[in-house]
């Protein structure tokens, strides 16, 4: 049963639940979870993350923690009962770990690692932390350690600055805001820092000395290895000071025995020294530690017989030094120990002993002898800083080593209370002894007793040093010979202090003898008492010591017989009458030398001193001995203190009328002595002193009346330093004046209480008048009022022991109120004054209330007076936040109504005034006083908006209504609201806090929108009828949109952690103010109409806000805007302009959503429903509506990675919309210029231009003058058009479309001309006349045109279930495009199919792309037809201008024909119109319009004929016209195809189709059509015969079989088509081998004429036929396959009539009209540039390779394989390429075919290709044969002189596996190679070698035949890939020779027009697709059109032109050849070679 529980509510998950029972909850290690229930094992519960799902898991899943659960029941909390600092670490862990791990997906891979170990720190301090087991300093110090982790990873990750006080969260609610800025200052600064924070509000004012932090060393000995002495040692530690050259420590004495361990075994491990007390002053004094070894044995080491064994001497050995000033830095860096090796040097000569350690540190290596090994004293070291206690707790080990505290000489810098020392410090400097006439020097041992007056030696006096005990006597080393040793020994006395007065020192000195006895002889002594006759000690000097003779048997046991003796020369001089004859005789040339130095806190060398403390044995001295107490130093007063004070009232109380003056002056000085940092602790000293020593009852009266007589002479007196120091001293002469007076009434029980009230009162007076003073003209006065001033708040403490509250508060108020205001005093005493208010704030005086109504008015007033003038602003600001910081405290506990009401009254208006003036002045960067960075202009504005929102936060109802209620006038309450609005707009706008300071931020906001809704019922109660007040309410509307759109409000962007923290505490403010902002709008009534249009964007970026409520309030407001508007225009033009305006600007900085567009619509639309306007009403949000798609996807691609295509197809759609339908002319401008930029970017040069004309057709040539737009100056409107038309111009010229460009130069000219601009009109006509001169030289590339269908909803709005034609980039074939459109939309789908889509697919929520290649259909067909126009201008009109396009699919309608597949094959022909021609200002439009039409085969047929009939023509025309020079290449192939083919069966296929009784019977109808055919079959026989004229004329020598093969074969086809066609046996003279004049040719045939001819070339070459064959013609023997595949026949050519193009055709069945050759399945095409189908086939076919392309087999795009650039093997090219080209060629045989190409695509298994011509077979074998090795990229061509003949074999196709596209080039490759001698007999000789290579790109499906001499390629060979080869088809010639195109520019900065006559280098142009050459170069430039000059014996020889003219002349070609100028001498060479052979 379950039952709720009691104890266990709090838990965490300690091992992963997967809550795989019914209800259980899933719980992941460390979750924790609330518990609810329990039963049996089993608890009941929710997870503190989802608190919405409820469950069941194990209870030994959870590990308990205790909590505190508050509202019992069905909704208690529950909140862990641990440190709230734990809490926090576990949260901030969680969520960390999240953000972690992003980061290393981000690749932040740095701070992933730093905030890893950052985290398992925090782990860690947290174990410690909940152990338990941590003492309360120890767990100060982790939890410092946490914070500082958490701040520094919260600030690395961007998370928010945690404000904390004592490592703890504040709570805001508890604190003020100026307190919780700064908290929230201190810790960032601590993030900064990393340092601990040891109170975050740190103390502004009156902050205590610091007092200055001690530094100790603390020295361990490890050993002293360097032990080879043999004896025991002592060694001595001490701090050394180079410069001062003297000791500044004690010495640290070991003692060791001969093996270098202690002489005590206890000692072990606890050799260790703490060298106390290093001031920060010492730390950077150059300081040594030194240490001296002292042996203890036998006078000398090595002499065993110096002296007996038995008797031991102290012997100097060596010393080693450490310089601290090397070391320093790496100890100060670790926190333990650190070894060190001190190397221990001997002294040269003994008697420098005393200086050793100076010349090993000034290291004069003369004086000493360093050790033979490295080793010496390994000593540790460590640097501790703090006082003794804090050390004894911090380091409780080193104290437990029993470790020797080692004190400075003398005191340390600050002297401590309670530190008793009396310490006699006396060094031994040295002696000079007599000879005694011995012949060498003696071997000196001092010994020293301590003896008391009764001449007892004093036990345990002398200590060598700290770590030995105190010994009785002391016996100094031994200097070997030496009558005047220097031992400079420091030794200890620490006597007691009862025992030093009357004690003595005795110095005894002996000589050591070396003898067998070795005893130790006394020769004499001296002495010195230790205390004066006065009572003063001994004096820190050198004293000389008389030295008196005595020998062994003398004896000191009555003292008293020596000490009646002086013992020094002032001694002598004190007591002159010496008797001589003593028992001891002074021996007055020898002398002793000691120093002493007394540290005690007991005894004193001042005589001064002392007399005061005895100043009863000379009353009359009393005035001289106080007036000497200032010359006494301050170390021996604080010694003395208590004796002193006492002293000094008992002094008063004796004669007040005659000491008092000088008392008063004494205790000053005393007390102005304990305010310097020295003795600063011993004020508590004087504290106590006066609580509980302190006895002067009487004193008061005198203090009091001394006190203001000093004030009262302040006005008179020019010197007042005296008086100054009475101020200063001012809160101690109060506590001694007021204990006085509790002692006084205390005895006379509260006698003369008035008369000390009024005194004080007096004394306040006077106070008062010296405040009042104008202290301009005196600089002294000014420095009293100042010292009383900073002394003035530390009395009230005092005075509130002896009155009220209100009594000092009423003393303070009129002090304070009697200083003059700011503007009568300098600025020194302003801050004076403030800093004296400051500490009046924070005194405890402040914290009374009753106090604080007396104060709050006056302080309040000069803090006004201040702020009005912009003074001390900082300090103010300080002062403020003091007084909010304590009446925030109050107000919890008490009622503070009455105090915010003053505050209010005096500070509210000017804090706003004062906020608006720094925040301007920050704005511009001006430095107030006290602030002279921008960083102090943040702080002081920080600290301004903090006090200000205190402030209000305080303010309640009343306050607020009682401040509103006091506006005298409307005026000042409009004042007052545009200055709060400003600002509360600036604390918005300019982000005073920064963005991590999200609990300011929040809690700024929450007091804003208080605020705010207290202020607008003010608003709409003063504003709104007649006295409405567009400034305000528009400052107001401003002020709450800025509110709404604040970052820090918008919690979309929070974690849900964030978000839900402060929705519970704070809500969604910005509904809050949503709702404010409406209801007040609703509110302005008809005034509505004033902020329309002005607050229609604002108001549209509230409801872009994402939040479902504030959009549902805001949108409804802009009906009420239109319908105001309707009402008072009777339209809303203004709301729709605005709206449309403003939604473009915030949608494209990231505003709005789907979901925002559809509320918008359903809420406007539900609201219009019914208005009368309806109709206008709806219409706009729809159009809106639509807009915000538009503009959505938009954003989404300018946002996105998207590619440039989406980009400009977004960007035009958008510019479409504003110009159509909403008719925004800026909005399209801004979009065409937007538009434009991005075509730059892409480089579409040709679209930038057309996109910029849209403007420039929008302007006139007028003079109307225009504004600044854009980037435009204002200018006039024709000075616009112009510069644009020129931009224009430029950016057509770059794309290369001069013919575009040619009209705006025509209409520029007229507009020069008119203006009579002569020059101008120059540079256009030059630049017209340079563009006809590009247009007739420069290459440019036709481009492949695609159609696009976009189906599915995924798709962007603009191109949602719509298809395009899209113009391809340079050189882009299908598959490109294909792969790139796949590449733009990653998720799409290709379609495999061409047929139009269903509506399945269109309704989809997916992306389906169709694409396939398109023929465009142009409309200028004129030109085209016109003969003689260049091939380069008409190829410009084949592919632009285009609006139709057109493909063509073949299909068998009825039973396929396997007989003859001409029979049934059909074509399915699709013309697509499109909105807007190609090029323009996009590279695709939409289709408009499809139509559909079938074409049946017999019209196919037709068309087909006509088609080649067409391309014949035009091709002998141009040999006719001599426009295709010497090379007769193209013509022999093209009549070899048709003649060929017709031979093999091309037309005799038609014949048998359409010719047959069946066909005619079957359809009657088609008997026209027949006879047309007929005539066409009779007219190409009549073509045929003229072509074979003409090339009987041109053709080579060499070629002459060739040429008699052709009319063999061609009188076949005649004999073949004779029964059919009759007319055919009148064959032309040229056919039948008679030679006939060319003129008879021509009469017989007529010339070409354009009126019959239809101009049908396309710029490609005729292509190969491709297919894949399986099945064999009549020709061929092989089977039929299935008929059921569709297979790509690709050609050049195209027929451009205005109806008829050229169609290419597939045929599905086997036979052919044209025998192609079987090739396996793999082929693959290189088709041509553009597919616009084959001159021998219907253009309704020519689309089948584009379909193809839609098959899911190969995406790898194939390339030709082609010969290599000769490989030449010792300039030979290599065997297998000579035997193959020699079989080739071997039998001459026709063996080209022009119409015949690869299929593009594999395909699995296809039938025949149809074609007209036949190609031969009968190169298949050998080609197949020899292509495996001979494989190269394709490659553009290289130029030959004219007249050579070059062979091209499209023989070899390889498939590449990813490889890329085939190179586009338009032309074959020529390659000049050796010349070979040419047999007239041996055809194949002079092919012999040939290196000719094929053109690989889709065009390049023509080999042309060269039989010439062959020059030497300079060249280096091209790249060769290695590809695997596939059997050709066949070779095609080139055709269309006669067009001089440009080689294609990859340089942009190429110059437009190319110079004339450079020299040519023959380079192959990589494509972009990545086939790439090995070197590059520039492209080779065009030679200048040449002046047909012909030589006239030349003229009629084959129609060769000599090489000179060469030169000139260019190449006709589709890729511009000119010869290369450094190949022009093997052009020459090859040139004359073949004239010779001729």
């Amino acid at each position: 049963m379950w039952s709720p529980t009691e104890e266990e509510k709090y838990g965490v998950v300690i091992c992963s639940f997967r809550g795989a029972v019914p209800q259980g909850l899933v719980l992941e290690l460390g979750e924790t979870v609330q518990i609810l229930e329990k039963c049996e094992g089993w608890y009941r519960g929710v997870s503190i993350k989802k608190p919405n799902v409820k469950g069941i898991f194990p209870a030994n899943y959870i590990h308990l923690k205790k909590a505190i659960v508050s509202n019992r029941g069905q909704y208690e909390t529950v909140v862990p009962l641990e440190d709230s600092v734990v809490t926090e670490v576990t949260a901030t862990l969680q969520e960390w770990a999240v953000l972690w791990k992003q980061l290393y997906v981000k690749h932040k891979v740095d701070l992933f690692y730093k905030l890893r170990h950052v985290m398992n720190e925090l782990i860690d301090l947290r174990r410690q932390l909940l152990s338990g087991h941590l003492t309360q300093d120890q767990v100060r110090e982790v939890k410092r350690h946490l914070t500082v982790r958490l701040d520094w990873g919260n600030e690395h990750l961007g998370l928010d600055l945690v404000p904390r006080k004592d490592f703890e969260v504040v709570d805001s609610d508890q604190i003020s805001v100026s307190d919780l800025y700064k908290m929230h200052l201190s810790s960032r600064h601590s993030v900064q820092q990393s340092t601990s924070q040891v109170d975050t509000i740190r103390q502004r004012h009156g902050e205590a000395c610091r007092m200055p932090v001690p530094h100790h060393f603390f020295l361990s000995l490890k050993s002293f290895t360097y032990n080879t002495i043999g004896e025991d040692t002592d060694v001595f530690f001490s701090l050394y000071d180079v410069r001062e050259g003297k000791q500044i420590s004690e010495r640290f004495m070991v003692r060791l025995n001969k093996n270098g361990g202690p002489r005590n075994p206890e000692k072990i491990d606890r050799m260790c020294a703490l060298f106390t007390d290093l001031s920060s002053k010492d730390m950077k004094r150059d300081l040594y530690i030194v240490a001296h070894v002292v042996r203890i044995g036998r006078m000398l080491l090595n002499d065993s017989k110096k002296g007996p064994p038995h008797l031991h001497y102290r012997r100097p050995y060596g010393c080693a030094v450490l310089s601290i000033m090397d070391v320093l830095q790496s100890i100060s860096e670790i926190k333990e120990e650190k070894d060190f090796v001190l190397k221990v040097y001997t002294c040269n000569n003994e008697n420098e002993w005393c200086q050793i350690h100076e010349n090993i540190i000034r290291k004069s290596s003369t004086k000493y002898t360093a050790p033979s090994s490295n080793y010496g004293l390994i000593i540790s070291l460590q640097l501790l800083r703090g006082d003794m206690e804090q050390i004894r707790r911090e380091n409780p080990m080193i104290f437990n080593r029993g470790v020797s505290v080692t004190r400075k000489l003398g005191f340390p810098d600050v002297i401590m209370p309670g530190d008793i020392r009396n310490d006699l410090y006396l060094t031994l400097e040295k002696g000079d002894f007599e000879r005694g006439g011995k012949s060498v020097q003696k071997n000196i041992e001092v010994t020293m007793y301590v003896l008391y007056a009764d001449g007892e030696i004093l036990k345990d006096c002398i200590s060598l040093g700290s770590g030995e005990p105190s010994r009785s006597a002391y016996h100094s080393f031994v200097l070997y010979h030496n009558n005047s040793p220097r031992w400079g020994e420091i030794i200890k006395l620490p006597i007691p202090i009862d025992r030093f007065r009357g004690s003595h020192l005795r110095f005894e000195f002996r000589h050591c003898s070396t003898k067998d006895k070795g005893e130790k002889k006394l020769f004499g002594f001296a002495f010195t008492p230790l205390m004066r006759d006065d009572g003063t000690t001994l004096s820190d000097d050198i004293h000389e010591l008389y030295v008196y003779k005595c020998d062994e048997n003398s004896t000191f046991n009555n003292h008293a017989l020596y000490l009646g003796l002086p013992c020094c020369k002032e001694d002598y001089n004190g007591c002159p009458n010496i008797p001589s004859s003593l028992i001891f005789q002074r021996s007055t040339k020898e002398t002793f030398s000691v120093s002493t130095q007394l540290s005690s806190t007991k005894l004193t060398q001042n005589v001064d001193l002392l007399a005061l403390l005895k100043w009863k044995a000379y009353p009359d001295r009393v005035m001289d001995i106080l007036g000497r107490l200032r010359h006494v130093s301050g170390e021996e007063i604080v010694k003395f203190l208590q004796d002193i004070l006492d002293t000094l009232f008992v002094v008063l109380d004796d004669n007040t009328e005659k000491y008092g003056l000088l008392v008063f002056q004494s205790l000053v000085f005393i007390i102005n002595l304990l305010r310097d940092s020295k003795y600063f602790h011993f004020r508590p000293v004087m504290d106590t002193y006066i609580q509980k020593h302190f006895a002067g009852a009487l004193a008061y009266k005198e203090l009091i009346r001394c006190l203001k007589w000093y004030m009262d002479r302040s006005a008179e007196l020019v010197r007042q330093d005296h008086i100054q120091e009475a101020m200063r001293a001012l809160e101690y002469l109060f506590k001694f004046i007021v204990q006085s007076r509790i002692l006084y009434s205390r005895a006379t029980c509260g006698m003369e209480e008035e008369q000390f009230r009024s005194s004080i009162q007096e004394l306040f007076q006077s106070i008062r008048f010296v405040l009042s003073l104008d202290s301009r003209s005196s600089e002294t006065l000014i420095f009293t009022q100042a010292a009383l001033l900073n002394s003035f708040p530390a009395i009230f403490d005092e005075l509130l022991q002896m009155f009220t509250v209100q009594e000092v508060a009423e003393f303070v108020r009129g002090t304070l109120g009697s200083m003059p205001s700011t503007v009568h005093i300098g600025q020194s005493m302003d801050v004076v004054k403030l800093q004296s208010i400051a500490r009046t704030v924070d005194s405890r005086l402040f914290s009374f209330s009753e106090s604080r109504r007396i104060l709050l008015p006056v302080v309040l007033h000069h803090i006004h007076l201040h702020l009005r003038q912009q003074k001390e602003l900082l300090i103010c600001s300080g002062i403020l936040s003091s007084i909010f910081s304590i009446i925030k405290t109050s107000s919890l506990e008490g009622d503070v109504v009455e105090e915010v009401e003053m505050m209010v009254e005096s500070l509210l208006d000017v804090l706003l005034q004062t906020l608006l003036t720094i925040m301007s002045k920050s704005q511009s960067q001006e430095a107030v006083r006290g602030q002279r960075c921008p960083q102090c202009t943040a702080e002081i504005t920080g600290e301004y908006v903090s006090c200000l929102l205190s402030l209000l936060r305080q303010m309640s109802d009343t306050h607020f209504q009682h401040l509103l209620d006091n506006f005298q006038s409307k005026d000042e309450l409009k004042e007052f609201l545009l200055k709060i609005f400003c600002v509360f707009r600036n604390l918005m706008k300019m982000s005073v806090f920064p963005r991590d300071w999200m609990v300011m931020r929040l809690l700024t906001s929450n007091i804003i929108v208080t605020t705010v809704q207290y202020l607008s019922s003010a608003l709409h109660k003063n504003f709104t009828e007649t006295d409405f007040d567009f400034k305000v309410w528009n400052s107001y509307f401003s002020l709450a949109v800025l509110f709404i759109n604040q970052p820090s409000l918008q919690l979309e962007n929070a974690t849900p952690a964030k978000r839900k923290k402060i929705l519970d505490k704070y809500g969604d403010m910005r509904v809050m103010m949503a709702y404010e902002l409406f209801s007040m709008w609703q509110n302005l009534g008809e005034h509505k109409i004033h902020f329309i249009p002005g607050m229609i964007g604002p108001f549209l970026g509230v409801t872009l806000v994402p939040q479902p409520e504030v959009r549902n309030i805001m949108i409804p407001i802009f009906h009420d805007m239109m319908d105001w508007e309707q009402r008072k225009n009777g339209n809303f033009k203004q709301v729709e302009a605005e709206l449309i305006d403003k939604l473009d600007s915030l949608v494209s900085e990231g505003k709005g959503d789907e979901n925002y567009r559809e509320l918008f619509s359903l809420l406007l639309l539900e609201k219009i429903e019914q208005e009368t306007w309806r109709e206008t009403g709806i219409s706009f949000v729809t159009s809106v509506t639509r807009l915000m798609e538009r503009l959505l996807d938009y954003r989404d691609c300018m946002k996105g990675d998207e590619t440039e295509n989406k980009k400009i197809g977004c960007t035009v759609n958008l510019m479409n919309f504003y110009k159509s339908e909403i008719n925004k002319e800026e909005m399209y401008i801004r979009y065409i210029h937007k538009l434009c930029d991005m075509h730059l970017q892409a480089e579409n040069y040709t679209e930038a231009a057309f996109t910029l004309l849209l403007y420039c057709e929008l302007l006139q040539w007028e003079d109307r003058p225009l504004r600044e737009f854009l980037h435009y100056p204002s200018q006039s409107e024709w000075q616009r058009k112009e510069g644009l038309c020129r931009k224009i111009i430029h950016y057509f010229n770059k794309g290369k479309s001069w013919e575009f460009g040619i009209p705006l130069c025509r209409e520029l000219a007229i507009q020069y001309e008119s203006l009579y601009d002569y020059q101008s009109l120059s540079w256009i006509r030059k630049m017209e006349a340079t563009y006809y001169d590009n247009i007739m030289e420069q290459q440019r590339l036709e481009p492949e045109f695609f159609r696009v269908g976009f189906y599915g909803r995924k798709f962007p709005f603009f191109l949602r279930n719509k298809e395009y034609v899209c113009r391809g980039h340079d050189y882009e074939r299908l598959e490109a495009f294909q792969q790139r459109m796949l590449s733009e939309f990653p998720q799409a789908i290709a379609m495999q199919h061409p047929n139009h889509p269903d509506d399945s697919i269109l309704q989809c929520d997916a992306q389906y792309l169709q694409i396939y290649a398109v023929t465009p259909i142009p409309d200028n067909i004129d030109v085209l037809q016109m003969d003689r126009v260049p091939d380069r201008i008409k190829s410009f009109y084949r592919v632009n201008n285009i609006r139709k396009f057109r493909y063509d699919r073949p299909f068998h309608k009825g039973p396929k024909d396997k007989e003859n597949e001409f029979k049934s094959l059909w074509i399915e022909r699709t013309t697509l119109t499109l909105t807007h021609s190609l090029p323009g200002i996009s590279r695709w439009f939409e289709v408009e319009r499809r139509e559909l039409v079938e074409v049946s085969p017999l019209e196919n047929a037709i068309q087909v004929v006509e088609n080649k009939n067409q391309e014949l023509r035009t091709l002998i025309s141009q040999y006719q016209h001599k426009q295709m020079h010497g090379n007769i290449n193209l013509l022999s192939m093209c009549l070899n195809g048709v003649i060929d083919a017709a031979v093999n069966g091309g037309i005799a296929r038609y014949q048998e189709a359409f010719f047959d009784k069946d066909y005619i019977t079957k359809h009657p109808g088609d008997a026209e059509k027949i006879t047309q055919l007929k005539e066409l079959m009779q007219e190409q026989v009549h073509v045929l015969g003229v072509g074979l004229a003409v090339h009987e004329k041109f053709v080579h020598p060499e070629m002459r079989p060739l040429h008699k093969k052709l009319i063999d074969q061609f009188q076949m086809m005649r004999s073949s088509l004779y029964h059919e066609l009759p007319g055919l046996d009148k064959l032309s003279p040229a056919c039948s081998g008679t030679s006939t004049p060319r003129s008879n040719v021509l009469v017989s045939h007529g010339p070409m004429s354009p009126e019959s001819i239809k101009l049908m070339h396309r710029h490609s070459p005729l292509n190969l036929l491709g297919s894949v064959r399986h099945s064999s013609s009549s020709l061929s023997s092989h089977t039929s396959s299935e008929t059921g595949n569709l297979v790509i026949l690709t050609d050049s050519s195209v027929g451009e009539t205005a109806e008829d193009m050229y169609h290419m055709q597939a045929s599905p069945s086997t036979s052919s009209l044209s025998s192609t050759h079987s090739a396996p399945s793999q082929m693959i095409n290189s088709a041509p540039s553009s597919a616009r189908g084959s001159p021998s086939l219907p253009d309704k076919y020519r689309h089948s390779r584009e379909m193809m392309m839609l098959l899911p087999t190969h995406r790898d795009r194939p390339s030709s394989a082609m010969y290599p650039t000769a490989i030449m093997e010792n300039g030979q090219p290599p065997n297998f390429q000579r035997a193959l080209i020699q079989q080739m060629i071997g039998p001459c045989k026709p063996c080209s075919d022009p119409n015949l190409s690869v299929a593009e695509k594999a395909v699995p298994a296809a039938p025949s290709s149809w074609s007209l011509d036949s190609g031969t077979r009968e190169a298949l074998p050998f080609l197949s044969a020899h292509v495996g090795s001979i494989l190269a990229p394709p490659v553009p061509p290289r130029s030959l002189p004219h007249g050579h003949y070059s062979l091209h074999f499209d023989a070899f196709h390889h498939q590449l596996s990813d490889a890329p596209p085939a190179l586009p080039a338009r032309t074959l490759r020529k390659s000049p190679l050796h010349p070979i001698p040419a047999s007239p007999t041996s055809p194949q000789s002079g092919l012999d070698g040939s290196n000719s290579t094929l053109s690989g790109s889709a065009s390049s499906g023509v080999s042309s035949l060269s039989e010439s001499n062959f020059g030497h390629s300079s060249e280096p060979p091209p790249r060769t890939d290695t590809m695997d080869s596939v059997p050709s088809q066949a070779w095609n010639t080139d055709e269309d020779l006669e067009t001089p195109y440009l080689p294609v520019r990859y340089s942009l900065s190429e110059p437009d027009v190319l110079e004339s006559l450079k020299s040519q280098p023959c380079r192959s142009h990589s494509a972009p697709s990545g086939v790439i050459p090995q070197d590059t170069m520039d492209p080779p430039a065009l030679p200048p059109k040449p002046y047909h000059s012909r030589l006239p014996n030349m003229e009629n020889e084959e129609g060769m032109i000599i090489e000179d003219d060469d030169k000139h002349r260019p190449l006709h070609r589709k890729v511009s050849q000119p010869v290369s100028g450094g190949k022009e001498e093997q052009a020459r060479v090859a040139w004359e070679h073949g004239i010779s052979e001729q």
